[in-house]
């Protein structure tokens, strides 16, 4: 599904804010810096739909975004990041679990990782803790662009096998080139 429409709606903290729950929704994962505004922006050909930030792990709240009117985006505070208080982290594991159990209609989850690494461990814990809930989960690869077409292939050998992922389940992207687009589009249509 080619998004043609998008808005950012709320930035949710309780199961009250969630918007639209007749919708489907894909829940963006990922660490933090890892590029999930960039993955929103290349999705919905827009520049600033998702602010990135300089400062890693600012995100502390669901955010939702509005696409074609008729399904949703759902951007997760990142993981991962050391300097966040475990106070925080146990409200975003919270927020995160109110969410998965709520009575929205989550279509799928888009696990965001940095090809250019092997998943780190909490990639793996995440990976895992959502395999719970039973929801198709994406892994999508980002920032291949940073890296030569036998890079790729190597890490993606190494992602799928790290993370024993079936065939389709990850898709290799680039906010800078596109690449990987058309592979999500298919998957939300």
């Amino acid at each position: 599904m080619l998004i043609t429409k998008s808005e950012y709606l709320i930035s949710a903290v309780a199961v009250k804010q969630f918007p639209h729950p007749e919708l489907p929704q894909f829940l963006l994962m990922g660490r933090s810096n890892v590029g999930k505004s960039s993955f929103i922006n290349a999705l919905t050909n827009r520049k600033n739909l998702a602010f990135t930030s300089s400062k890693p792990g600012k995100t502390e709240t669901l955010n939702f975004y509005l696409c074609n009117d008729k399904m949703m985006l759902v951007d997760a505070p990142g993981y991962g990041y050391a300097k966040k208080a475990k106070e925080k982290r146990v409200d975003f594991g919270s927020l995160l679990e109110r969410y998965l159990n709520s009575d929205v209609n989550i279509s799928g989850v888009f696990h965001i990782i940095d090809i250019r690494h092997d998943p780190t461990e909490d990639d793996q814990l995440v990976f895992d803790f959502l395999q719970q809930f039973e929801i198709p989960i994406y892994v999508i690869a980002t920032k291949a662009d940073k890296l030569s077409k036998n890079q790729i292939h190597s890490n993606a050998s190494k992602i799928k096998k790290i993370l024993h992922l079936n065939e389709g389940q990850l898709i290799v992207f680039s906010s800078e080139t596109k690449q990987g687009v058309l592979e999500v589009e298919e998957i939300i249509k």
